[in-house]
């Protein structure tokens, strides 16, 4: 089982991989991951491809509104971000729970 450590530098290293991605330009949105096993918010900013203003929230308390808005497991949470498994197919399968508009899932799907 993933630690919350070990998710906070997953998220780190997703937003590195997004950053160097030039198709996210323009692509600002407020982004959310919740790690259901752990019970934990992961909340920032995706601006022109860069993840700001990280924060970590209990999942009890009240987390800041997100444009989009992912569920997802501890291990998974690794496994997307080292590459291990493909964002589109754990959403196709459930594995990741995502709630954004069309447009954003589509934008997604190119940069993770």
């Amino acid at each position: 089982m993933a630690t919350v450590d070990q998710c906070r530098a997953a998220v780190l290293r997703l937003a590195e991989r997004i950053a160097t991605d030039k198709r996210a330009a323009g692509f600002d949105r407020t982004i959310s991951a919740a790690v259901t096993d752990l019970g934990v918010v992961f909340h920032g900013r995706l601006r022109d491809g860069v993840l700001q203003e990280i924060s970590t929230h209990p999942a009890t308390d009240a987390v800041p509104a997100a444009q989009v808005r992912l569920e997802l497991r501890g291990d998974d949470l690794l496994a997307l971000a080292s590459g291990r498994l493909s964002f589109v197919e754990s959403w196709l399968t459930g594995r990741i729970r995502i709630q954004a508009s069309l447009g954003d899932l589509l934008q997604l799907r190119k940069l993770l």
